[in-house]
Protein backbone atom coordinates (compact mmCIF):
# COMPACT_ATOMS: atom_id res chain seq x y z
CA UNK A 1 0.00 0.00 0.00
CA UNK A 2 1.88 2.84 -0.95
CA UNK A 3 -0.36 5.77 -1.21
CA UNK A 4 0.13 8.91 -2.98
CA UNK A 5 1.74 11.49 -0.19
CA UNK A 6 -0.18 14.65 -1.42
CA UNK A 7 -4.08 12.37 -1.34
CA UNK A 8 -2.92 11.67 2.44
CA UNK A 9 -6.11 11.45 4.95
CA UNK A 10 -5.01 13.37 7.97
CA UNK A 11 -6.65 11.10 10.47
CA UNK A 12 -7.00 14.02 13.04
CA UNK A 13 -8.68 16.15 10.55
CA UNK A 14 -11.51 14.02 8.87
CA UNK A 15 -14.01 11.86 9.76
CA UNK A 16 -15.02 7.95 9.95
CA UNK A 17 -11.53 7.72 12.01
CA UNK A 18 -10.67 4.64 14.57
CA UNK A 19 -9.01 5.10 17.78
CA UNK A 20 -5.62 2.51 18.74
CA UNK A 21 -5.17 3.22 22.24
CA UNK A 22 -1.86 1.22 23.04
CA UNK A 23 -1.36 0.18 26.22
CA UNK A 24 2.35 1.05 27.28
CA UNK A 25 2.72 3.44 24.39
CA UNK A 26 5.98 4.54 24.82
CA UNK A 27 7.49 1.20 24.80
CA UNK A 28 9.52 -0.06 21.72
CA UNK A 29 6.51 -1.87 20.31
CA UNK A 30 4.20 1.05 20.76
CA UNK A 31 6.81 3.57 19.33
CA UNK A 32 7.50 1.17 16.42
CA UNK A 33 3.67 0.58 16.10
CA UNK A 34 3.07 4.41 16.08
CA UNK A 35 6.46 5.54 13.27
CA UNK A 36 4.96 2.47 11.34
CA UNK A 37 1.44 3.75 10.82
CA UNK A 38 2.99 7.64 9.85
CA UNK A 39 5.17 5.67 7.43
CA UNK A 40 2.51 3.62 6.02
CA UNK A 41 -0.08 6.80 5.56
CA UNK A 42 2.70 9.07 3.97
CA UNK A 43 3.01 6.63 1.62
CA UNK A 44 7.06 6.13 2.56
CA UNK A 45 5.98 2.48 3.30
CA UNK A 46 3.72 -0.73 2.67
CA UNK A 47 2.38 -3.31 4.83
CA UNK A 48 5.05 -5.62 4.46
CA UNK A 49 4.57 -8.20 7.50
CA UNK A 50 0.68 -7.65 8.36
CA UNK A 51 -1.40 -11.05 7.78
CA UNK A 52 -4.21 -8.68 6.76
CA UNK A 53 -2.06 -7.65 3.59
CA UNK A 54 -2.11 -11.56 1.50
CA UNK A 55 -4.50 -12.33 -0.67
CA UNK A 56 -6.16 -14.55 2.17
CA UNK A 57 -7.99 -11.41 3.30
CA UNK A 58 -7.90 -9.56 0.26
CA UNK A 59 -12.12 -9.75 0.84
CA UNK A 60 -12.51 -8.03 4.03
CA UNK A 61 -13.39 -4.41 4.32
CA UNK A 62 -10.62 -3.65 6.68
CA UNK A 63 -9.61 0.15 7.62
CA UNK A 64 -6.66 1.49 6.20
CA UNK A 65 -4.22 2.48 8.62
CA UNK A 66 -4.28 6.36 7.59
CA UNK A 67 -7.40 6.68 9.53
CA UNK A 68 -6.01 6.00 13.06
CA UNK A 69 -5.49 8.18 15.65
CA UNK A 70 -3.22 7.01 18.56
CA UNK A 71 -3.38 7.06 22.43
CA UNK A 72 -2.39 5.39 25.31
CA UNK A 73 -1.79 4.62 28.65
CA UNK A 74 2.04 4.52 30.01
CA UNK A 75 3.97 4.94 33.55
CA UNK A 76 7.16 5.86 31.79
CA UNK A 77 8.17 9.24 31.01
CA UNK A 78 10.43 9.50 28.11
CA UNK A 79 8.51 11.02 25.15
CA UNK A 80 7.50 9.21 22.07
CA UNK A 81 9.85 11.45 20.19
CA UNK A 82 13.00 10.60 22.16
CA UNK A 83 12.47 6.67 22.08
CA UNK A 84 11.89 6.73 18.58
CA UNK A 85 15.11 8.31 18.14
CA UNK A 86 17.28 5.79 20.66
CA UNK A 87 15.61 2.76 18.04
CA UNK A 88 16.55 4.69 14.94
CA UNK A 89 19.88 5.55 16.55
CA UNK A 90 20.10 1.78 17.66
CA UNK A 91 19.25 0.55 13.43
CA UNK A 92 16.19 -0.51 14.23
CA UNK A 93 13.84 2.34 12.90
CA UNK A 94 14.73 3.78 9.64
CA UNK A 95 15.65 7.28 10.33
CA UNK A 96 14.06 9.08 7.74
CA UNK A 97 10.85 7.25 8.71
CA UNK A 98 11.26 8.73 12.12
CA UNK A 99 12.00 12.03 10.52
CA UNK A 100 8.81 12.31 8.92
CA UNK A 101 6.90 10.94 11.78
CA UNK A 102 7.71 13.92 13.90
CA UNK A 103 4.73 15.67 13.70
CA UNK A 104 2.61 12.16 14.19
CA UNK A 105 4.60 11.27 17.06
CA UNK A 106 4.05 14.96 18.73
CA UNK A 107 0.35 14.29 18.36
CA UNK A 108 0.62 10.50 19.96
CA UNK A 109 2.66 12.14 22.98
CA UNK A 110 -0.29 14.36 23.72
CA UNK A 111 -2.63 11.77 23.97
CA UNK A 112 -0.46 9.55 26.56
CA UNK A 113 -2.15 9.81 29.74
CA UNK A 114 -0.54 7.93 32.98
CA UNK A 115 -1.07 4.22 33.60
CA UNK A 116 -1.61 1.96 36.75
CA UNK A 117 1.13 2.02 39.21
CA UNK A 118 0.21 -0.31 41.47
CA UNK A 119 1.35 2.08 43.98
CA UNK A 120 -2.45 4.12 44.06
CA UNK A 121 -4.14 3.92 47.32
CA UNK A 122 -7.44 4.45 45.86
CA UNK A 123 -9.91 1.34 45.44
CA UNK A 124 -9.48 -0.26 41.98
CA UNK A 125 -13.22 0.79 41.33
CA UNK A 126 -11.93 4.25 41.01
CA UNK A 127 -8.69 3.50 39.20
CA UNK A 128 -11.02 1.56 36.51
CA UNK A 129 -13.21 4.96 36.66
CA UNK A 130 -10.28 6.88 35.88
CA UNK A 131 -8.83 4.81 32.94
CA UNK A 132 -12.15 4.51 31.46
CA UNK A 133 -12.56 8.06 31.14
CA UNK A 134 -9.51 8.35 29.48
CA UNK A 135 -10.23 6.09 26.31
CA UNK A 136 -14.01 7.76 26.82
CA UNK A 137 -12.46 11.53 26.36
CA UNK A 138 -10.42 10.35 24.25
CA UNK A 139 -13.10 8.97 21.89
CA UNK A 140 -15.07 12.23 22.19
CA UNK A 141 -12.85 15.04 21.70
CA UNK A 142 -11.61 13.13 18.21
CA UNK A 143 -15.06 11.83 16.90
CA UNK A 144 -13.87 8.43 16.95
CA UNK A 145 -16.65 5.67 15.86
CA UNK A 146 -14.64 3.04 17.83
CA UNK A 147 -11.70 3.02 19.80
CA UNK A 148 -9.51 -0.62 19.28
CA UNK A 149 -7.40 -1.34 22.64
CA UNK A 150 -4.03 -3.27 22.79
CA UNK A 151 -2.10 -4.41 25.50
CA UNK A 152 1.46 -3.65 24.83
CA UNK A 153 2.43 -3.58 28.22
CA UNK A 154 5.95 -5.25 30.25
CA UNK A 155 4.97 -8.62 30.99
CA UNK A 156 3.56 -9.43 34.58
CA UNK A 157 3.81 -12.21 37.10
CA UNK A 158 0.43 -13.74 36.64
CA UNK A 159 -1.81 -14.19 39.76
CA UNK A 160 -2.52 -16.54 42.55
CA UNK A 161 -6.19 -18.00 41.35
CA UNK A 162 -8.87 -16.34 44.15
CA UNK A 163 -12.66 -16.62 44.15
CA UNK A 164 -13.12 -13.20 43.07
CA UNK A 165 -11.79 -14.05 39.64
CA UNK A 166 -14.51 -16.39 39.61
CA UNK A 167 -17.62 -14.65 40.85
CA UNK A 168 -18.79 -10.82 39.68
CA UNK A 169 -20.37 -9.55 42.78
CA UNK A 170 -17.65 -10.53 44.91
CA UNK A 171 -14.97 -9.22 42.31
CA UNK A 172 -17.52 -6.02 42.76
CA UNK A 173 -16.92 -6.09 46.16
CA UNK A 174 -13.37 -6.58 45.92
CA UNK A 175 -12.76 -3.73 43.32
CA UNK A 176 -14.63 -0.91 45.80
CA UNK A 177 -12.82 -1.78 49.04
CA UNK A 178 -9.70 0.33 49.22
CA UNK A 179 -7.80 -2.25 51.40
CA UNK A 180 -8.29 -4.91 48.68
CA UNK A 181 -6.55 -5.20 45.42
CA UNK A 182 -7.51 -7.58 43.60
CA UNK A 183 -6.92 -7.51 39.87
CA UNK A 184 -3.21 -7.15 37.86
CA UNK A 185 -2.95 -3.88 36.29
CA UNK A 186 -3.54 -6.11 32.55
CA UNK A 187 -7.26 -6.92 34.26
CA UNK A 188 -7.83 -3.29 35.45
CA UNK A 189 -6.96 -2.32 31.69
CA UNK A 190 -9.74 -4.69 30.67
CA UNK A 191 -12.34 -3.66 32.51
CA UNK A 192 -11.71 -0.40 31.37
CA UNK A 193 -11.48 -1.57 27.71
CA UNK A 194 -14.98 -3.48 28.63
CA UNK A 195 -16.79 -0.40 30.34
CA UNK A 196 -16.04 1.62 27.17
CA UNK A 197 -17.41 -0.75 24.56
CA UNK A 198 -13.85 -1.05 23.08
CA UNK A 199 -12.48 -4.07 21.54
CA UNK A 200 -9.25 -5.30 23.17
CA UNK A 201 -6.25 -7.17 22.24
CA UNK A 202 -3.66 -8.24 24.88
CA UNK A 203 -0.15 -8.87 23.25
CA UNK A 204 1.47 -10.07 26.60
CA UNK A 205 1.30 -13.42 28.26
CA UNK A 206 -0.08 -11.07 31.88
CA UNK A 207 -3.84 -11.69 32.66
CA UNK A 208 -5.46 -9.25 31.12
CA UNK A 209 -8.91 -11.05 30.28
CA UNK A 210 -7.70 -14.55 31.20
CA UNK A 211 -9.56 -14.55 34.41
CA UNK A 212 -12.38 -16.32 34.16
CA UNK A 213 -15.57 -13.74 35.04
CA UNK A 214 -13.66 -10.68 32.98
CA UNK A 215 -13.83 -13.89 29.82
CA UNK A 216 -17.45 -13.95 30.48
CA UNK A 217 -18.16 -10.46 30.84
CA UNK A 218 -15.83 -9.74 27.52
CA UNK A 219 -17.70 -12.57 25.47
CA UNK A 220 -21.14 -10.86 25.83
CA UNK A 221 -19.99 -7.66 25.11
CA UNK A 222 -16.64 -6.85 22.79
CA UNK A 223 -14.56 -8.12 20.24
CA UNK A 224 -11.39 -9.33 22.06
CA UNK A 225 -8.31 -11.40 20.82
CA UNK A 226 -5.09 -12.91 22.70
CA UNK A 227 -3.57 -13.73 24.73
CA UNK A 228 0.41 -13.23 24.32
CA UNK A 229 1.55 -12.77 20.16
CA UNK A 230 3.43 -14.67 18.38
CA UNK A 231 6.70 -13.19 16.71
CA UNK A 232 9.78 -15.41 16.57
CA UNK A 233 10.15 -18.48 18.29
CA UNK A 234 6.93 -18.94 19.06
CA UNK A 235 5.63 -18.60 15.08
CA UNK A 236 8.34 -20.97 13.80
CA UNK A 237 7.53 -23.65 16.49
CA UNK A 238 3.64 -23.13 15.61
CA UNK A 239 4.75 -23.98 11.70
CA UNK A 240 7.06 -26.54 12.87
CA UNK A 241 5.26 -28.76 15.49
CA UNK A 242 2.54 -29.63 13.23
CA UNK A 243 4.69 -30.94 10.22
CA UNK A 244 6.88 -33.39 12.56
CA UNK A 245 3.61 -34.83 13.80
CA UNK A 246 1.82 -34.93 10.20
CA UNK A 247 4.95 -36.49 9.02
CA UNK A 248 3.82 -39.09 11.87
CA UNK A 249 7.26 -38.44 14.06
CA UNK A 250 7.46 -38.82 17.28
CA UNK A 251 8.68 -35.60 19.21
CA UNK A 252 11.15 -36.65 22.29
CA UNK A 253 12.17 -33.09 23.24
CA UNK A 254 12.01 -29.47 22.46
CA UNK A 255 14.40 -27.34 24.45
CA UNK A 256 14.74 -23.69 23.56
CA UNK A 257 16.66 -20.86 24.67
CA UNK A 258 16.77 -16.82 24.00
CA UNK A 259 18.99 -14.15 24.78
CA UNK A 260 17.54 -10.20 24.30
CA UNK A 261 17.79 -7.13 25.62
CA UNK A 262 16.10 -3.59 25.96
CA UNK A 263 12.75 -3.03 28.11
CA UNK A 264 11.55 -6.79 27.44
CA UNK A 265 14.54 -8.02 28.20
CA UNK A 266 14.89 -6.36 31.43
CA UNK A 267 11.12 -7.05 32.68
CA UNK A 268 12.04 -11.05 32.39
CA UNK A 269 14.76 -10.62 34.23
CA UNK A 270 12.74 -10.76 37.01
CA UNK A 271 11.71 -14.58 37.72
CA UNK A 272 8.36 -13.81 38.43
CA UNK A 273 7.34 -11.98 35.11
CA UNK A 274 9.56 -14.82 33.39
CA UNK A 275 7.36 -17.27 34.40
CA UNK A 276 4.64 -16.10 32.47
CA UNK A 277 6.28 -15.63 29.82
CA UNK A 278 7.80 -19.56 30.00
CA UNK A 279 4.58 -20.83 30.72
CA UNK A 280 2.48 -19.41 27.77
CA UNK A 281 5.46 -20.37 25.32
CA UNK A 282 5.06 -23.94 26.35
CA UNK A 283 1.45 -23.88 27.09
CA UNK A 284 1.57 -23.37 23.25
CA UNK A 285 4.31 -26.07 21.80
CA UNK A 286 2.83 -28.99 24.43
CA UNK A 287 -0.74 -28.64 22.63
CA UNK A 288 0.64 -28.98 19.36
CA UNK A 289 3.19 -32.08 20.61
CA UNK A 290 1.66 -33.57 23.88
CA UNK A 291 2.18 -32.96 27.18
CA UNK A 292 4.69 -36.05 27.55
CA UNK A 293 7.22 -33.83 25.64
CA UNK A 294 10.28 -32.88 27.46
CA UNK A 295 10.86 -28.62 27.08
CA UNK A 296 12.63 -26.84 28.71
CA UNK A 297 13.00 -23.24 28.17
CA UNK A 298 14.95 -20.42 29.13
CA UNK A 299 15.18 -16.48 28.68
CA UNK A 300 18.22 -14.29 29.37
CA UNK A 301 18.44 -10.48 29.51
CA UNK A 302 21.88 -9.22 27.63
CA UNK A 303 21.54 -5.90 27.92
CA UNK A 304 24.26 -4.93 25.05
CA UNK A 305 21.71 -6.95 22.73
CA UNK A 306 19.45 -3.94 22.89
CA UNK A 307 15.63 -4.70 20.81
CA UNK A 308 17.67 -7.43 19.10
CA UNK A 309 16.32 -11.29 19.75
CA UNK A 310 17.53 -14.74 19.43
CA UNK A 311 16.01 -17.80 19.57
CA UNK A 312 17.86 -20.86 19.18
CA UNK A 313 15.73 -24.32 19.59
CA UNK A 314 16.69 -28.41 19.82
CA UNK A 315 14.27 -30.33 18.47
CA UNK A 316 14.69 -34.38 19.18
CA UNK A 317 11.99 -36.73 17.49
CA UNK A 318 11.87 -40.49 16.62
CA UNK A 319 11.37 -41.96 13.48
CA UNK A 320 11.33 -45.09 11.58
CA UNK A 321 12.44 -48.07 13.36
CA UNK A 322 13.71 -45.94 16.38
CA UNK A 323 15.54 -43.66 13.98
CA UNK A 324 16.75 -40.83 15.59
CA UNK A 325 16.21 -37.27 13.58
CA UNK A 326 17.54 -34.03 15.09
CA UNK A 327 16.57 -30.53 13.57
CA UNK A 328 18.33 -27.21 15.12
CA UNK A 329 16.81 -24.17 14.72
CA UNK A 330 18.03 -19.92 14.85
CA UNK A 331 16.10 -17.42 14.63
CA UNK A 332 17.35 -13.54 15.05
CA UNK A 333 15.62 -9.95 14.67
CA UNK A 334 14.16 -7.19 16.07
CA UNK A 335 11.51 -8.32 17.96
CA UNK A 336 9.80 -5.02 17.79
CA UNK A 337 9.95 -4.44 14.14
CA UNK A 338 8.01 -8.46 13.94
CA UNK A 339 5.36 -7.35 16.58
CA UNK A 340 4.15 -4.08 14.94
CA UNK A 341 2.52 -5.19 11.74
CA UNK A 342 0.79 -7.69 13.51
CA UNK A 343 -0.99 -5.10 16.26
CA UNK A 344 -1.95 -3.32 12.68
CA UNK A 345 -3.39 -6.43 11.63
CA UNK A 346 -5.46 -6.60 15.36
CA UNK A 347 -6.70 -3.57 15.05
CA UNK A 348 -7.51 -3.78 11.82
CA UNK A 349 -9.49 -7.48 12.50
CA UNK A 350 -10.89 -6.07 15.64
CA UNK A 351 -12.65 -2.92 13.89
CA UNK A 352 -13.62 -5.40 11.33
CA UNK A 353 -15.70 -7.05 13.59
CA UNK A 354 -17.24 -4.63 15.92
CA UNK A 355 -18.38 -3.43 12.45
CA UNK A 356 -19.54 -6.61 11.37
CA UNK A 357 -22.47 -6.71 14.69
CA UNK A 358 -24.04 -9.40 16.24
CA UNK A 359 -22.08 -12.84 15.12
CA UNK A 360 -19.04 -15.04 15.86
CA UNK A 361 -16.12 -15.03 13.27
CA UNK A 362 -13.26 -17.23 13.14
CA UNK A 363 -10.07 -16.32 11.12
CA UNK A 364 -7.23 -18.00 10.66
CA UNK A 365 -4.43 -15.48 10.31
CA UNK A 366 -0.82 -17.09 10.99
CA UNK A 367 -1.72 -18.38 14.23
CA UNK A 368 -0.98 -14.88 15.63
CA UNK A 369 -1.58 -15.81 19.58
CA UNK A 370 0.39 -18.17 21.52
CA UNK A 371 -1.61 -19.65 24.06
CA UNK A 372 -4.41 -21.72 22.31
CA UNK A 373 -7.13 -21.56 25.26
CA UNK A 374 -7.06 -17.89 25.03
CA UNK A 375 -10.53 -16.89 23.35
CA UNK A 376 -9.11 -15.31 20.11
CA UNK A 377 -5.80 -16.89 19.64
CA UNK A 378 -7.34 -17.51 16.52
CA UNK A 379 -10.32 -16.46 16.65
CA UNK A 380 -12.40 -13.09 16.43
CA UNK A 381 -15.40 -12.81 18.20
CA UNK A 382 -17.79 -9.89 17.68
CA UNK A 383 -20.46 -8.82 20.14
CA UNK A 384 -22.79 -11.73 20.05
CA UNK A 385 -26.90 -11.20 21.01
CA UNK A 386 -29.15 -12.94 23.04
CA UNK A 387 -30.84 -15.03 19.64
CA UNK A 388 -27.56 -16.56 19.16
CA UNK A 389 -27.40 -18.47 22.73
CA UNK A 390 -27.54 -21.74 22.19
CA UNK A 391 -28.99 -24.55 24.20
CA UNK A 392 -27.30 -24.94 27.76
CA UNK A 393 -25.54 -21.72 27.20
CA UNK A 394 -25.29 -19.40 30.62
CA UNK A 395 -26.07 -15.84 30.71
CA UNK A 396 -22.54 -13.30 31.90
CA UNK A 397 -22.61 -12.03 35.42
CA UNK A 398 -25.16 -10.07 36.23
CA UNK A 399 -23.55 -7.12 38.45
CA UNK A 400 -26.01 -4.08 37.65
CA UNK A 401 -27.08 -1.68 35.39
CA UNK A 402 -24.87 1.41 34.88
CA UNK A 403 -27.02 3.48 37.08
CA UNK A 404 -27.37 1.59 39.83
CA UNK A 405 -23.80 -0.17 40.12
CA UNK A 406 -21.07 1.52 42.00
CA UNK A 407 -17.86 2.94 40.02
CA UNK A 408 -15.67 0.43 38.80
CA UNK A 409 -18.36 -2.52 38.85
CA UNK A 410 -18.05 -4.90 36.24
CA UNK A 411 -19.78 -2.76 33.43
CA UNK A 412 -22.17 -3.46 31.14
CA UNK A 413 -21.15 -2.00 27.08
CA UNK A 414 -23.50 1.07 26.45
CA UNK A 415 -25.79 0.67 23.51
CA UNK A 416 -23.53 0.44 19.94
CA UNK A 417 -23.34 3.87 18.44
CA UNK A 418 -25.16 4.55 14.68
CA UNK A 419 -23.20 3.10 11.74
CA UNK A 420 -21.59 5.26 9.11
CA UNK A 421 -23.25 4.05 5.59
CA UNK A 422 -21.56 0.87 4.22
CA UNK A 423 -20.63 -0.52 7.72
CA UNK A 424 -21.29 -4.10 7.79
CA UNK A 425 -20.13 -4.71 4.05
CA UNK A 426 -17.26 -6.46 5.22
CA UNK A 427 -19.40 -9.28 7.42
CA UNK A 428 -21.24 -10.10 3.64
CA UNK A 429 -17.93 -9.80 1.64
CA UNK A 430 -16.24 -12.14 4.39
CA UNK A 431 -18.65 -14.70 4.56
CA UNK A 432 -18.94 -14.51 0.29
CA UNK A 433 -15.57 -16.46 0.32
CA UNK A 434 -12.35 -15.43 2.15
CA UNK A 435 -11.19 -18.55 3.51
CA UNK A 436 -10.58 -18.74 6.96
CA UNK A 437 -14.02 -17.03 8.07
CA UNK A 438 -16.70 -18.57 8.95
CA UNK A 439 -19.89 -18.35 11.24
CA UNK A 440 -19.60 -20.09 14.99
CA UNK A 441 -23.35 -20.77 15.70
Amino acid sequence: MNADPNTHMDPWQTTGRIGLWLLGARGSIGVTTAVGIAAISHGLADLTGCVTATLELADLDLLAPDRLVLGGHDITMTPVQARAEQLAASGMLPTAAVTSAGADLDRFEAEIRPGVTGHDSHPQATIVDRLAGDIADFRTRHQLDRVVVVDLSSTEPLPEDRPEFHDSQLLTEALADAQRAPLPPSSLYALAAIRTGSPLACFTPSASLGLPVLQALAREQIPYAGQDGKTGQTLLRTALAPTLTRRGFRVLSWAGANVLGGGDGATLADPHAVSSKLTSKNRGLRALVGDHVVTPLHIDNVPDLGDIKTAWDHIHAEGFLGSRITLQTTWTAYDSMLAAPLVIDLVRLLDLADRTGPVARSVSWASSSRTPGARMSTTMRSRPNSSMAGPGSSPPPTVGSPDDRPGGALPRRPARAHQRPGEGQGHRRAAAGARGVQRHR
